[in-house]
């Protein structure tokens, strides 16, 4: 009789870790897609795309008025004095000096921009995620990015994007 118990507790035992280890199935989300394809998310790109096109037209607009100046300087060499075409180069190498300058601050400020909408999107993306997890009963949220291999079921992706757009409409970015 006291082994019976023994086999009895030991089966009930592994049937009740099963249960427990099978319960609790971490889910997943692809976090780069919801940063990218959120309403927010695609109008904060959209937003600093234009500003990095527009702001390489004009730099390479005023690189052409530049290498125009040049053409111009080395047409004048034969004609003005020494001291003149120095100083025209001078000036001329300003010019390229502070358009460098320009694009150097465009591309950094652009690039401050990207990493205020990150932060801003993360900001709101992690309460609704947190808040999420509660009302579902999940204890594990993984990036998908992490995974290997897994059930599709698990993936909350869409979720989280749909309360993210319905929370987050645009971002400040200007």
């Amino acid at each position: 009789m006291n082994f019976f118990k023994k086999i009895l507790f030991l089966i009930f035992f592994f049937i009740s870790t099963n249960q427990v280890l099978y319960a609790e199935s971490p889910y997943f989300l692809d976090f780069k897609f919801i940063l990218n394809e959120s309403t927010a998310g695609k109008k904060a790109q959209t937003f600093l795309k234009n500003k990095l096109e527009n702001g390489i037209k004009n730099i390479q607009n005023k690189q052409k008025k530049i290498q125009e100046e040049e053409k111009k300087i080395i047409q004048k060499k034969k004609i003005i004095s020494a001291e003149e075409y120095e100083k025209n180069v001078k000036e001329l190498r300003n010019k390229v000096s502070s358009l460098q300058k320009e694009r150097n601050q465009l591309l950094e400020t652009v690039s401050k921009q990207r990493q205020k909408a990150r932060k801003i999107l993360l900001d709101n993306l992690n309460p609704i995620i947190k808040n999420y997890m509660k009302e579902k009963n999940i204890r594990m949220v993984v990036d998908k990015k992490s995974l290997l291999l897994a059930d599709e079921a698990l993936d909350i992706t869409q979720d989280i994007i749909s309360l993210l757009n319905s929370k987050l409409k645009s971002i400040n970015l200007k």
